[in-house]
């Protein structure tokens, strides 16, 4: 179903008359399912600004053996566990087990690059890196820490959540609520980035992310005993916890509300760019946001830098030279990014993090100063993307050393600059 934020109701064809008529909790439901709500907001949060849905399942979430501790592999929130690096960062791309490895699912892959926050006080950010080659059997995944934006980058997922299935292919990007069980299927092995955050489509009437190429599940339900025991997996502050029961989570037969799980495909995003000269703000960029409490200030900005027409005047194009009062983690999915054509590979990523320096390799910046500024196609054939955040994030043991994937030559691309001041330079006359 197309739209963002909208009030949805869907049930599966197979039970039509499912959803309850003019009420939510009716003594006793259709089909003598059970009413459950899933609450996305205070009960207290203004009518536009709250987020709930209601579920109507076979049998209700509650039904389950209690949680234990389970190791979490390279999933953390330690931020202090190795000394902070200003530098900035450059990961090769992350090794991705082959099929004929040991298999590793979507939890069992998933591993902690960086981040900052507390969960406990539900303020933060945390990025991971997903590298897998077998689909969850049995097993489904929830997390009460945030929302996650996934953001595939080879391979396609198939992600079942209680509101139905989604199908989420590289170029595209999913939401997944907090809390929402949710299991992932692969067809072959798969990699991609997740971000933890609680997203907000960016403002605008028109243009950018356009509201209509969201697209949310439909109901899908099943009705199956697992004998041997069906696993739920909870991230919660920063641990992971484990429970067993012996039926499947996915049996919301309809559902109606505005708290749903949702996918886009990046292509539709319209492109805004300047026209006349310079550089407009990044900003331009931005398909979703997690606010802060500080107008204008961003937990996270996901932005990406699609193909694009190049137009600007007496200009210097690529990304400028920068240092930022916000860090910047970066990812490519495909392509090569304008600014470093060489050692930017996709299924890698960079760091720059708050006030390091960064911007063009010299290739790029000599190239770029001497081209004729005619129209022409930027990042055809190329999808970048990035968190930007507020919060100076702290990089793992994992992505500094376990990973062995950080670039140490990364800083070697600026060494070729060399000054070009001329003292005697003059303007032309006029």
């Amino acid at each position: 179903m197309s739209g963002f934020g909208n009030e949805f109701s869907s049930e599966d064809p197979r039970c039509p008359g499912a959803l309850p008529e003019g009420q939510n909790t009716p003594q006793v439901c259709p089909y003598g399912l059970y009413a459950e709500q899933l609450s996305g907001s205070a009960f207290t949060c203004p009518r536009p600004a709250n987020k709930r849905s209601w579920l109507y399942r076979i049998l209700p979430s509650v039904k389950h053996k209690p949680f234990t501790l389970v190791p979490c592999g390279n999933l953390t929130e330690n931020w202090n566990e190795v000394e902070p690096d200003p530098n900035q960062l450059r990961w090769l791309p992350f090794t991705v087990p082959k099929s004929t490895e040991k298999k590793v699912d979507f939890v069992a892959g998933l591993h902690t690059i960086c981040g900052a926050g507390d969960t406990k006080s539900r303020n933060g950010i945390a990025i991971h890196v997903y590298t897998c080659n077998s689909s969850m059997i049995d097993r489904c995944f929830n997390n009460s820490d945030g929302d996650f934006l996934i953001v595939p980058q080879q391979g396609e997922i198939l992600i079942t959540t209680e509101f139905g299935k989604m199908k989420v292919e590289p170029n595209e990007i999913c939401v997944i609520q907090v809390i929402l069980n949710v299991t992932v299927l692969i067809f072959c092995f798969v990699s991609g980035q997740m971000c933890n955050i609680r997203c907000i489509c960016f403002a605008g009437a028109n243009g950018l992310a356009n509201p209509r190429d969201f697209l949310c599940p439909v109901a899908w339900y099943e009705d199956r005993k697992v004998a041997t025991g069906y696993t739920i997996i909870n991230k919660y502050q920063g641990k992971l916890f484990a429970c067993q029961q012996d039926f499947s989570p996915f049996n919301v037969v309809a559902w109606h509300g505005n708290y749903t799980p949702y996918k886009y495909n990046l292509k539709n995003f319209m492109v805004i760019n300047c026209v006349a000269f310079d550089h407009a703000d990044p900003s331009i960029f931005t398909v979703l946001t997690a606010k802060t409490t500080r107008p204008g200030v961003a937990i996270a900005d996901f932005v990406i830098f699609p193909p694009r027409w190049g137009v600007a005047d007496h200009t210097f194009r690529p990304p400028y030279y920068h240092r930022n009062c916000m860090s910047e983690f970066m990812g490519l999915i495909h392509g090569h990014y304008e600014a470093k054509e060489e050692g930017f590979q996709p299924g890698g990523a960079s760091l720059h993090s708050i006030m390091t320096p960064h911007g063009p390799d010299a290739d790029c910046f000599e190239k770029n100063t001497t081209a004729e500024l005619k129209p022409e196609r930027v990042a055809e054939g190329t999808m970048a993307f990035m968190f930007e955040s507020s919060f100076s994030m702290a990089v793992t043991k994992w992505g500094l050393q376990t990973c062995q994937k950080l670039d140490k030559s990364y800083y070697q691309c600026w060494e070729p600059l060399c000054s070009h001041f001329n003292p005697n330079w003059k303007p032309s006359k006029k």
